[in-house]
């Protein structure tokens, strides 16, 4: 079974690293040309979590080179989600699935507008901490479970062989017939300490023992979750400050990806995962004050990268 990971940042390197370890046929797909270039000649270091390994995998900078795949997922962000699904579409194989794993709302919608729902799978997967210290070299702070489902809900027998395979890598790995719920339970967390995180600069251990910054976060995260529940999603989050709180216990050396962006004088994900919540909430009648006004802070300095 090839396997092809299209967008390996911080997490589809990690995907990549324990996967190509394992023995499985993986071909890391990037357009950060320095990082393919160094995962060809050294391998793919691992470091973290999991344990310190090379993993020497295939790699390229042209996803049409990648194929045939039977699975693709895809890891890049949000904004590379649309270009992403046109080249798994145009390397799967007739009984190939994709399956997409990013932060925010949106963006299995997306895939599944382009590759087709029976074709769509999703995953959640939150509590790595990853970072890329160097090209070729992917580092990982926790090591928590991989959730997925099918677009379209329910169990099959393909999601089960899909899940085997992310086992034989070393991951955890949980299915759900309702990933949609997985789907808001992670965002809410993303919610909390992306924004709050990005701003501040601190790390989100820094975040949780800061009594002002904490109580940014978690004001992002109540208003996040009242939306949820106001658009009927059915989360089993009964406080969602206690819930972030112990999301963040688990990774308090992590940067989430919104702040290594910044970090790296670059534009983040703020429309899918902060400026989320107002919109949806827009939409169910619930007002998101403090989650508003951190887009548009980030926004603000954003408009700063550009000179």
């Amino acid at each position: 079974m090839r396997i092809v990971i299209i967008g390996t940042g911080a997490m589809g390197s990690v995907y990549a690293g324990l996967l190509g370890d394992a023995g499985l046929d993986i071909v890391a797909v990037d357009t950060w040309a320095a990082h393919i270039e160094a995962i060809r000649r050294d391998g793919l270091r691992v470091s973290g979590a999991s344990g310190e390994r090379v993993a020497r995998i295939s790699a390229t900078t042209d996803a049409r080179e990648a194929g045939p795949a039977d699975l693709v997922i895809i890891a890049t962000k949000a904004n590379g989600v649309e270009a992403a699904a046109r080249a798994a579409r145009a390397i799967l194989t007739e009984d190939g699935v994709v399956l997409t794993i990013q932060n925010g709302l949106g963006s299995a919608e997306k895939v599944a507008a382009i590759i087709g729902e029976d074709k769509t799978l999703i995953g959640v997967v939150g509590g790595f901490g990853a970072s890329i210290p160097q090209p070729g070299h992917v580092h990982h702070n926790g090591w928590e479970f991989v959730r997925l489902g099918e677009y379209r809900g329910g169990t099959s027998a393909r999601l089960e062989h899909i899940a085997d395979i992310w086992r034989k890598g070393g991951f955890k790995v949980l299915l759900f017939a309702d990933i949609h719920q997985l789907v808001w339970e992670k965002f809410i967390c993303n919610v909390a300490f992306s924004g709050t995180c990005t701003l501040t600069g601190l790390t989100i251990g820094e975040v949780l023992a800061d009594p002002d910054a904490f109580s940014v976060a978690a004001a992002c995260a109540t208003e996040a979750h009242a939306v949820a529940r106001a658009k009927g999603i059915a989360v089993d989050i009964d406080d969602p400050v206690a819930y972030v709180r112990a999301f963040g216990e688990k990774i308090p050396g992590a940067r989430p990806s919104m702040l290594l962006d910044h970090m790296a004088g670059k534009r983040c994900e703020i429309d899918v995962i902060n400026g989320a919540v107002p919109r949806v909430g827009a939409e169910v009648g619930v007002p998101a004050p403090v989650n508003t006004t951190l887009v548009a802070l980030i926004r603000a300095r954003e408009r700063a990268f550009d000179n």
